[in-house]
């Protein structure tokens, strides 16, 4: 079984031949160039801080009233007694007095003190959601 090949011929872009000599430049409107600079340059000519100009600074808009009134707003509810004559708080906070009776060892994964930690806070967290939600949606007019 011979083979035999044709001469060697070079292929675009990977030889030196009359088409990789020429340049193709694209254009079109949907894509303009750009220039590429360096990503540490650019971080420098803005002092070193990435700025957007769309996006509001203070886009949390944080309130110490909606924290306070929050907080209140979880801790009243779940102070009330209502588990077996015990209130979540308070069942919470026994649980973490139980746990720190044997502070070198971690809790089980089979204590209550996990249930009452994620009720807890999930309520908490929950609640400040929401008052962040109706606090700034009063004071924007939305209802």
């Amino acid at each position: 079984m011979t083979t035999s090949f044709a001469a060697a011929s070079t292929v675009v872009g990977l030889g030196s031949s009359s088409l990789s000599s020429k340049r193709t430049c694209l254009s079109s409107d949907f894509v303009k160039p750009v220039m590429v600079r360096s990503p540490l340059r650019q971080a420098q000519a803005s002092g070193g801080r990435i700025t957007c100009m769309s996006f509001p600074s203070d886009w949390l808009r944080r309130d110490l009233n909606v924290i306070g009134f929050g907080l209140i707003g979880w801790l009243v509810p779940s102070s009330v007694p209502a588990i077996d004559g015990k209130s979540l708080t308070g069942l919470f906070f026994d649980s973490i007095g139980a746990e720190l009776a044997h502070f070198p060892t971690p809790p089980a994964l089979t204590s209550q003190f996990w249930l009452w930690l994620v009720c807890w806070h999930l309520g908490l967290f929950v609640t400040l959601t929401f008052g962040q939600i109706g606090f700034k949606g009063r004071t924007d007019n939305y209802f």
